[in-house]
């Protein structure tokens, strides 16, 4: 069994060898109120009507333990290097500690976060300090043995009972704290020098980190990132928060009620290898309707967009999931990382095996072993409609975003033709990255990841986060596509001709992120206007054609029932789907696409009586597969059996997929 997933043997063995947990402490507070956040020049460039900025807000580097364990030795000014186009070198590393591999991005990003895991930040440096009190420690030798991601400390973020090792940390805690004070230091220090604060603003950084709880294993992990330098002395860790709630309420009380110009946001990703639990509709540890609609407003204060894509997979949906009517999706069968996983135990996946979304607390599972449609957005945007006609709060109304969630802090390294990687040594040569073995971490199930998009004014700081709290934002598969999603009542069938289409429909309708507004009439049906450019790319990787935009709605009946409906609106669809493909043996396409399409859709199922969500999906034409691309270079005795393994997949339909718009009667 690969080292990342867990027995219950170990989490038993782990619980009898626990040491201290660590009391809270004003560490997880901004401090005195005297800074202040930092004046910044107002844009040149600034566009009422919104300009797509991209960017990466999932990046790790030697400061997360397992980017270390793996060999990587970049540092935070070292991923925003990468993402504004500087080169670094990756592992395997020399004689000296330094890379050998070179890796510059294909195009500068515009913004970027490094988001490092809270958990172990202290530890990490501690254990490669021989001068340190718990250097010859069991805990530290298991971290420089780069043994991958170590079991042993992978246990302290799956059992729901936390503590610290007193051996490194000392009784108290206070070893581990200060010197995760110092590398907390260390990534605000970086975000501050490589945020242009001038005219131009031609880059972006935000101070942010992640919290990584993998609690009874499923995954519940989520990136914090905050809106300016004025920020807690300590990120909160699963250590110190070993539910998500408890987090949320850590972050309002430490930033956002500080009265000091904090704010922050949270966003969870990979609810596909979370087995139900990331949008599950339990609400442990409250009493009554009331501390159920208080958690769900509380959780959309901080979460208001979640992840929806990085290099662990695709959580959007999945084709013929259970319990969902008209959840018949091609296009869903789309970077499932889970599925290795699931293959464990059941191949095909045995729907059966997760409970209705309401777990026992206590109930482990060993890393994602089941399918549940609480493990995918769409379905959660579907089930947070009737949570909100209970409640009176939609727990899941949130946008849509996407990341790579690199642990070689390359911040935006999502282009397949030339992808190295994203995990160190566990991936560091083509042998490695185009394997099917789960022994590999980098194997071929991972891919580079996604980009999030962001519609705002200007590409600073305030702009982008007003933006993502709006929910204005939408996250793409890698490429650069530029989509846009209004709804309103009556848009004019004719409006994508006009010149002036973005500016008509802001005016008459509302963005991705929005709600429609009260129904003109009882007879009035809603209309959305899709529209989407290419990725132009770049020279050496021109941007693929685009196939079609597509609108899915979601619902649910009387009953609670959850059904979904997927609408072609514009581009090749029905039977010339298969126009357009591309000769994996080579990765020369062929057939016509779309450098930008458009297209003005009424909604003619619609009920005024019945909740609804809607996004939009844009689709690109078939293309290379990095593994794909990686084996063109591959022959003799150095090319695996997986290049011409017929059950691995060659092609790939990258996409984007825009924040929601929803209707409530």
């Amino acid at each position: 069994m690969p080292a990342i997933f867990c027995s219950l043997a170990c989490l038993l063995a782990c619980l009898f060898a626990c040491g201290s947990e660590p009391a809270p402490d004003a560490a997880f507070e901004v401090g005195d109120g005297s800074v202040r956040p930092a004046a910044e020049a107002d844009c040149a460039s600034r566009d009422p009507l919104r300009q797509a900025w991209f960017g990466d807000l999932h990046v790790h580097t030697a400061l997360s333990s397992d980017a270390w364990m793996f060999g990587v030795r970049l540092q935070p000014d070292d991923a925003y290097r990468y993402a504004f186009g500087e080169e670094v070198w990756l592992p395997p590393n020399g004689d000296d500690g330094r890379g050998t591999r070179a890796a510059r991005i294909d195009r500068p990003l515009d913004f970027a976060a490094v988001t490092d895991h809270a958990e172990f930040l202290g530890e990490g440096s501690l254990c490669i300090d021989p001068g340190s009190r718990g250097y010859e420690s069991g805990f530290c030798e298991a971290f420089r043995a780069g043994d991958g991601r170590a079991p042993r400390l992978v246990m302290q973020i799956f059992s729901p009972i936390t503590w610290r090792s007193d051996a490194v940390c000392g009784a108290d805690g206070a070893a581990c704290r200060q010197a995760a004070r110092s590398n907390w230091q260390r990534t605000i220090d970086a975000a501050q020098r490589w945020n242009d604060t001038s005219a131009r603003c031609e880059r972006t950084t935000f101070v942010a980190y992640e919290y990584s709880s993998h609690r009874l294993g499923s995954n519940l992990h989520r990136n914090v990132i905050f809106r300016n330098e004025v920020v807690p002395r300590l990120p909160i860790s699963y250590l110190d928060a070993p539910r998500e709630w408890t987090l949320w309420s850590m972050l309002e009380a430490g930033c956002l009620q500080s009265g000091s110009g904090c704010d922050v946001l949270a966003i969870p990703h990979n609810s596909n290898i979370s087995n139900g639990r990331m949008f599950s509709l339990d609400y442990p540890e409250t009493d009554g309707i009331d501390d159920e609609r208080g958690r769900a407003a509380q959780r959309m204060r901080l979460e208001p967009i979640i992840e929806v894509m990085q290099h662990k997979g695709s959580s959007e949906c999945r084709d013929g999931i259970p319990g969902v009517l008209g959840s018949e999706d091609e296009l869903c069968a789309f970077e499932h990382f889970e599925d290795a996983a699931l293959s464990r135990f059941s191949d095909p996946p045995d729907f059966d095996t997760c409970s209705d979304g309401r777990f026992a607390d206590w109930t482990p599972h060993l890393g994602p072993d089941c399918v549940s449609p609480l493990s995918y957005a769409r379905y959660a945007l579907t089930l947070g409609l009737g949570e909100e006609a209970r409640l009176g709060v939609n727990p899941f109304k949130f946008g849509l975003s996407a990341s790579t969630d690199t642990h070689n802090a390359l911040a935006g390294g999502v282009e397949e033709r030339s992808y190295p990687g994203h995990l160190g040594e566990g991936d560091d040569t083509p042998q490695k990255r185009v394997s099917t073995s789960l022994d590999i971490a980098g194997n071929v199930n991972n891919n580079p990841g996604g980009l999030i998009g962001v519609w705002a004014e200007a590409n600073d700081r305030a702009a982008l986060f007003d933006a993502m709290r709006r929910k204005e934002v939408f996250g793409t598969s890698g490429p650069r596509i530029r989509p846009r999603f209004f709804g309103g009542w009556g848009f004019d069938p004719s409006l994508c001709a006009d010149p002036d289409f973005v500016a008509r429909a802001d005016a008459a309708g509302v963005p991705m992120g929005g709600d429609l507004a009260t129904a003109p009439s009882r007879e009035a049906s809603p209309s959305f206007v899709a529209a989407a450019l290419a990725d132009p790319g770049t020279d050496a990787a021109p941007g693929n054609d685009l196939q079609r935009i597509q609108i899915i709605k979601g619902w649910t009946d009387l009953d609670g029932q959850p059904h979904e409906a997927v609408y072609d609106v514009a581009g090749t669809s029905g039977s010339a789907l298969g126009m357009a493909s591309v000769d994996p043996s080579t990765c020369a396409p062929s057939g016509a696409g779309h450098r930008q399409l458009c297209a003005v859709w009424r909604d003619p199922d619609f009920d005024p009586a019945r909740r609804a969500v809607y996004y939009a999906r844009v689709v690109e034409n078939p293309s290379c597969r990095y593994n794909a691309w990686q084996c063109l270079d591959l022959a003799g005795d150095d090319r695996p059996e997986a290049c011409d393994d017929p059950d691995v997949p060659k092609l790939v339909q990258e996409r984007a997929w825009t924040s929601p718009i929803w209707y409530t009667p």
